[in-house]
């Protein structure tokens, strides 16, 4: 793998190896993403929060979005329109499903719901996009359910509706994924593009009925530090795909349960329980062996 210059500064790291500090850097960013995300919508409205989250992210990503050429015409010439609307409308579902499982349910545990998702796909993908799944990959599908299983648990007995919007949640995620494998041929930047615009559509929609006046400028900073946040995590996500081999970066996402753990219990005060760490504990050992055989 070439090695490329690390800063400036006279040492090189290879492709991988910088890749791997890029998807550590980019789950860092979602899980600080998705604390302040609880943080706010303690005070203010979910469709509020997604609202003001992507206009900020829309104002940054203004550079990509120019050079890109006139959005309209990217939007109507974008290929298989009613799979770019079904995508759109999906990461919609799912950031609002998010935002509402953290309001009920410690931060930790929403992150182990969504770490399930690709096991999700895996187990879809024989059915929608004709893919082969050998026995071992079955097995370990099945013990990624039996994880989510064992955090449903305790889950339901503290906060059921939360539970209940992180699954819908985790089944939007997986369905943006599935979708994102068949809109190939779109760019990045276009598919980013589209979901921030529906959000902020569907955001819009809902925001009237229960907007919350912003209590002084440090709120309004947090909530467009929001959509920043979340901008920058998407980027650097991104770049580490196309850095580094998938292999490598593709297990680093199950950081973001860490982060998710540390951030839940320095800013809210929430201990992880027992059955939240074995569940979690299965599904990353099941997404791990997937990734193994799936290489």
């Amino acid at each position: 793998m070439t090695a490329r210059p690390w800063f400036g500064m006279g040492r090189t790291i290879s492709a991988n190896a910088a890749g791997a500090l890029l998807m550590l850097a980019g789950m860092a960013a979602f899980a600080a993403n998705d604390a302040i995300g609880k943080w706010l919508v303690a005070d203010y409205g979910v469709a509020q929060v997604i609202v003001l989250r992507s206009v900020a992210a829309l104002v940054l990503m203004v550079p990509l979005i120019l050079r890109g050429g006139r959005v309209l015409a990217r939007i109507r010439a974008a290929p298989r329109p009613g799979l770019q609307a079904l995508r759109a409308i999906a990461a919609t579902a799912e950031v609002f499903c998010f935002y509402l499982a953290v309001f009920h349910m410690p931060l930790a545990d929403v992150m182990a719901f969504w770490m399930a998702a690709p096991i999700y796909v895996v187990a879809i993908s024989p059915l929608i996009l004709g893919e082969r799944v050998g026995g071992r990959t079955w097995a370990a599908v099945a013990v990624g359910f039996l994880g989510v299983l064992v955090l449903l648990a305790p889950s339901l007995q503290v906060s059921g509706p939360g539970v209940i919007f992180a699954l819908l949640g985790t089944a939007a995620f997986a369905a943006i994924m599935i979708l994102g494998r068949s809109l190939r041929a779109t760019p990045d930047r276009d598919l980013v593009l589209f979901q921030l615009i529906a959000a902020l559509i569907g955001g819009l929609i809902v925001a009237p009925f229960d907007w919350q006046p912003i209590r002084g400028a440090s709120d309004l900073s947090l909530l467009f530090l929001l959509g920043i946040v979340a901008t920058a995590a998407h980027m650097l996500v991104t770049r580490a795909l196309k850095l580094a081999d998938a292999a490598v970066v593709a297990p680093l996402q199950y950081s973001l349960l860490v982060w998710g753990v540390l951030f839940g219990f320095l800013v809210f005060g929430d201990v992880p329980a027992g059955g939240m760490l074995a569940g979690a504990a299965l599904i990353i050992g099941s997404g791990l062996i997937v990734l193994r055989r799936r290489r």
